[in-house]
This record gives C-alpha cells, structure tokens and sequence, in this order.
C-alpha cells in the first residue's frame, strides 16, 4: 500500500505511515516513552509551586496524536512504570511514585490515549481540530494532576489550582500553537507524496 492511499485511510494516525509490524510498533513505544522522558528534562521551576514547567506534557499529547489510543497508551504507561521502578526521567531527573507532580504522569497516560482516539477521528488533520484536542488533552492531564497534588501535599484544592495549574496556562497555550502548526501540516505534506 502506498504512503498516499494510507494517509487518507479513515481511521489512520501518523505513524500508520509506516510500515506495519510487530517491530514496528514495539519501537514506537519504547521511542515515545523515551521521548516523553527525554521532555521532562526540559524543566523550568515555578516559584511558589513544587510542580515545574517541561516539556513532558507536549510530548505525550504528540505521542498520543501521533501514535493512537493503543499506543499513546502503552507508550505512557511505560514512561509511567520505568519512572516508578527508578528510571530516573520524570521531570527533573526524578522517580518514583511519591512525588507531587506524580499525578500529573497519570493524567498524560490518560490524555494521551484520548487525544490518541481523537486524532484516529482526524482531530489532527485542521488547525481548530488540533487546538480543541490539545486543549481536551491538558484538561485531562489537569483534572488528574492537580487534585493528586492536593492530596500529595495537603494543599487545599484552590492552592493546588494556583499552583499547579494557573502558572502553566500560558506554556500550554504554546504548546497548542506549536502542535497547532506542526501536525497540519505535516498531514498536508504527506498527502502531497
């Protein structure tokens, strides 16, 4: 099948560009999970807040876009599950299941795999499409990530939401614009081939 017939496949995400296999699909899991830990170096901290800025989040809306549901999935829960038995690349270089922003790995693994339903819908293919999903994803990734920060650190729920969710609004909004850009127009180019 050629690379054009397979990019208007209803139903197809970028990576079903490639060729389908077994291999194929183990790599991208292990590439994605180790994207998304290979992002989460790129880390900022917040003053006032024990949850940093980095680009872990990013990654794992574009692994779940990119790859779909079944792979965004799998490819988070290993981030998830190498982290928690002591790969040192949740953000910071930290591990581990303890920490306040833990919660937030959770809800990437659930966001992914929405945007990764979304995106197998062709919620990737427009420029308004691709916001609404990512701003769909970093919702998810906030319902979960806040009130688990909450918990974690006794804050109360307006404390974990000044400080873990409103500093982060404008980054996000950035993010969204880049993936805004980036996966459009990456459809159109491989539909010219």
């Amino acid at each position: 099948m050629s690379t054009a017939s397979v990019s208007f496949r209803p139903g197809a995400v970028l990576a079903d560009l490639l060729p389908a296999s077994r291999v194929r699909d183990i790599a991208l899991v292990a590439g994605g999970a180790a994207l998304t830990g290979l992002a989460a170096q790129l880390s900022v901290p917040v003053p006032g807040s024990p949850v940093p800025v980095t680009g872990q989040t990013f990654a794992a809306l574009l692994v779940g876009t990119a790859f779909g549901a079944r792979r965004g999935f799998l490819s988070l829960a290993l981030y998830a599950l190498v982290g928690m038995a002591g790969v040192p690349w949740f953000a910071g270089g930290t591990s581990g299941a303890g920490g306040a922003s833990f919660g937030y790995v959770l809800g990437m693994l659930l966001a992914a795999t929405v945007v990764g339903a979304l995106a197998r819908r062709g919620a990737d293919r427009s420029v308004l499409r691709t916001a609404a999903t990512m701003a769909l994803g970093s919702a998810l990734i906030y319902a979960v990530g806040v009130p688990y920060l909450a918990l974690s650190t006794g804050m109360s729920f307006g404390a974990a939401v000044a400080a873990g969710l409103t500093p982060f609004l404008i980054g996000d909004a950035l993010k969204a614009a880049l993936a805004m850009g980036l996966l459009p127009a990456t459809w159109k180019l491989v539909g010219r081939k």
